[in-house]
């Protein structure tokens, strides 16, 4: 018998893993696929691999000659593009069969399912194993729904990555996460690109003034994009034929972009654990029967790899006897598009305007970022009025995703404003935004 059989080699799952072996657990993970789940194969990995692509290929056309660089003729290929994909993915993969090598975890490459709270079948070497404890990690899928699960062809986010050749013409269903990553990597390449948003604005998670960011952007690349619109009704032609409040519009290709979903099977059901959307934990991620844990994506909370990295490592020290709870006060929520999104902690929405500060500085008054000739975004910091605290940070920037470790310290630790201003930023570095964000009403460069 094993301690631990963890289903699912997800980012959660993995991670898991080689925290129990670390603890001195004996383990078994079960993958039906390939290591490293949705973020390694089909999700984060493989779309920040294409978005590099169309970012270089951006800046080429866009900069070179701003910089003195003469490009007699820049061109792609998309077969190139996505070697370089399959590159980054399977160089992920094999440093996670690595670590499961090195930290001594039995994996079995099968279709986990699981017969009680001890026991789980693999089906297709049909023998049974069992752990005194269980952790669920089967992750999600995306979702599809009515009418677009009843034409041939739609797209999900899954099969982007198998394209041979670019549509002349996509339309993309949400303008979320997905959604905008995905416009902007088609419409880098020349692709006529549509977003549909049903609610007010694309991004709807962010603030407005985020939103409205991007989407001067993507305007740039020609992407039409319609906010507070539905798809009354679809079909498929030569092409696909859409109709959004009225409006006539088509596509060669449809990719539905809203979202994923827990996957929640049936053995998940008949094991008599609790679910709401997704599976119910406690901030142990434990279950309400006592062996069983559940991490990531199958909880259907907060859909993010590093999330589930991070709920991996609370299962793991739970079950080996620390008792320690999730803290989601500052979960750092990341965007590749053109340009970079990150935001942590509350948002302008999420709290009433007489109680705050609100503190933002432009990218266009930082000299790093026109030493690379951007102008577009800013830096955003929400503070406390009464006790100067920072309640949270958004960033709107190249290298905004590397940039939010700064504003997610700052929420975590309860850090006022003006504590982080303190700190001596290098110069010239795009940091800098962040900085002047920070002074407030001291700010120095605007």
């Amino acid at each position: 018998m094993y301690d631990v059989v963890v289903i699912g080699g997800g980012p959660g799952g993995y991670i898991a893993s080689i925290r129990l072996s670390q603890l001195g657990k004996k383990v078994a993970i079960i993958e039906k696929e390939e290591l490293g789940g949705t973020c390694t194969n089909k999700g984060c990995i493989p779309t920040k691999a294409l978005l590099t692509s169309a970012h270089l290929y951006r800046d080429i056309k866009e900069k070179a000659s701003k910089f003195g660089i003469k490009v007699d003729s820049v061109d792609f290929e998309l077969s190139g593009i996505m070697k370089h994909m399959q590159k980054a993915v399977t160089m992920s993969r094999k440093g996670i069969e690595f670590l499961m090598k090195k930290n001594k975890i039995d994996v079995f490459k099968d279709k986990g399912i699981i017969k009680d709270n001890e026991t789980v079948l693999l089906e297709n070497e049909g023998k049974e194993i069992k752990g005194r404890y269980l952790i669920l990690a089967q992750g999600s899928i995306p979702s599809v729904f009515p009418p677009f699960d009843k034409l041939e062809g739609i797209w999900t986010s899954d099969d982007v990555f198998k394209i041979k050749e670019f549509p002349k013409s996509l339309l993309i269903i949400g303008g979320g996460v997905i959604g905008v990553e995905f416009a902007t990597f088609f419409s880098s390449f020349g692709v006529d690109v549509t977003i549909v948003e049903l609610a007010d604005h694309i991004l709807p998670n962010e603030d407005k003034d985020v939103a409205e960011e991007i989407k001067k952007e993507l305007k740039k690349k020609k992407v039409n994009v319609l906010e507070g619109k539905k798809v009354e009704e679809i079909k498929k032609e030569l092409n696909y034929i859409a109709i959004v409040d009225g409006e006539t519009i088509e596509a060669e290709k449809v990719l539905l972009a809203v979202g994923r979903r827990p996957n929640i099977t049936d053995d998940i059901k008949e094991l008599g654990v609790k679910i709401d959307r997704g599976v119910i934990t406690d901030k142990k991620m434990k279950t309400n029967i006592d062996n069983i844990y559940a991490i990531g994506d199958i909880r259907g909370q907060i859909m993010l790899a590093h999330v589930a990295m991070y709920e991996g490592i609370i299962a793991a020290h739970n079950i080996a006897g620390k008792e320690i709870e999730m803290d989601y006060s500052a979960v750092p929520a990341i965007i590749f598009s053109t340009p970079e999104i990150a935001s942590v902690g509350l948002r302008e929405k999420d709290i009433e305007a007489d109680k705050i500060n609100v503190w933002k500085f432009p990218v266009s008054a930082n000299g790093r970022a026109r030493t690379m000739e951007e102008r577009a975004g800013f830096a955003k910091v929400i503070e406390d009025k009464k006790t100067g605290k920072v309640l949270g940070v958004t960033v709107v920037s190249p290298s905004a995703t590397d940039m939010i470790m700064e504003g997610v310290l700052a929420v975590k630790y309860g850090m006022t404003s003006h504590q982080v201003s303190e700190a001596i930023h290098p110069h010239p570095t795009l940091t800098e935004t962040l900085l002047g964000a920070f002074e407030g009403k001291w700010a120095i460069h605007i």
